[in-house]
């Protein structure tokens, strides 16, 4: 896709945070390139995943969420391949490549948090994120902070379509600071589809192919996916904006942001790649997920190999 390329809105503010944005309708990359290891910590052991809902989204809509975030990890889960696990497995050559000795990462849902009142507005700083991002558990925890379609950002569809970064906890651990990580990734679908939920919609920029069909039938929540999926390789990675990525930490590459706009082989500006097609709803997918579902999940560059890797 003919755009500009990532651009990274760096806001520095009482809580210093790095943050990493992610915007789905730029080039497609360099498929051979490497990100330089900082030394920093990676998050290991187990995670807790809670979720911040601000807004209105339907049981339906969450369930996609929750379904996606379960794949990761939980072992329990009997997808078919290839699958979201699979997927997500390319995050521990990471750590193998590091060479730092820590417990295995391993992700569950804790926390879940409802507003959908609008409680800080419809309209939402990235003050107002780290905000409501602080609202779940801050220890041993990545805070996801998930926004409704008629909920606006800084920077939301201009130049981002989320973002991951840190924020000091509100208590220290043993008398140290402590900080959290933390992920925002709002709804594009009536916002604007065209960059943030590309391939599921036409694209407002380059070359002009038909939209795919959702393979959860949501084009926002199918692209928040996309999306979420995205900023979970770059939290885990590089959680504190000293682990793995290329470029300038405030305008860094990431695990997935440096595979963007690849989903599978063949993938060039404007196509995905040779993706599945479900043959009872048309859906697009690369990924299946616990109770039946499908996933358009973005290609991780395997630190082994400096390639992008898809999972088909």
């Amino acid at each position: 896709m003919a755009a500009s390329m990532i651009q990274i809105l760096a806001f520095i503010s009482f809580f210093q945070i790095s943050i990493a944005s992610r915007l789905l309708n730029e080039f497609i990359p360099d498929q051979t390139q490497s990100l330089k290891y900082h030394n920093g910590p990676l998050l290991s052991g187990k995670i807790r995943i809670n979720l911040i809902w601000y807004g209105k989204f339907k049981p339906s809509q969450k369930a996609i969420v929750n379904d996606f975030l379960t794949s990761l990890s939980d072992s329990s889960i009997k997808a078919a391949a290839p699958s979201v696990a699979s997927w997500w497995k390319m995050t521990a050559k990471y750590y193998e490549h590091s060479g730092r000795k820590s417990a295995p990462l391993f992700l569950s849902i804790g926390k879940q948090v409802l507003d959908e009142n609008y409680s800080l507005g419809k309209s939402l700083t990235n003050k107002k994120i780290v905000q409501l991002a602080s609202k779940g558990e801050q220890k041993n925890a990545i805070n996801v902070v998930l926004t409704a379609p008629d909920v606006t950002v800084d920077g939301f569809c201009m130049s981002r379509c989320g973002t991951h970064g840190s924020a000091p906890a509100a208590v220290g651990v043993k008398g140290k600071n402590y900080k959290f990580a933390y992920i925002w990734v709002g709804n594009s679908e009536t916002q604007c589809p065209g960059q943030c939920a590309w391939p599921f919609h036409q694209p407002i920029y380059g070359p002009q192919s038909p939209p795919l069909i959702a393979p959860n039938g949501d084009v926002g929540m199918d692209g928040m996916i996309i999306n979420l999926a995205s900023l979970l390789a770059g939290t885990v990675t590089n959680p504190f904006g000293n682990g793995y990525f290329q470029g300038p930490a405030t305008m860094p590459l990431e695990a997935a942001s440096a595979c963007t706009g690849i989903y599978a082989k063949g993938a060039y500006p404007g196509y995905a790649g040779d993706l599945l097609t479900d043959s009872t709803t048309g859906g697009s997918y690369n990924a299946n997920g616990g109770n039946g579902r499908k996933y358009l999940l973005p290609a991780l560059l395997d630190p082994s190999t400096s390639a992008c890797s898809t999972l088909v």
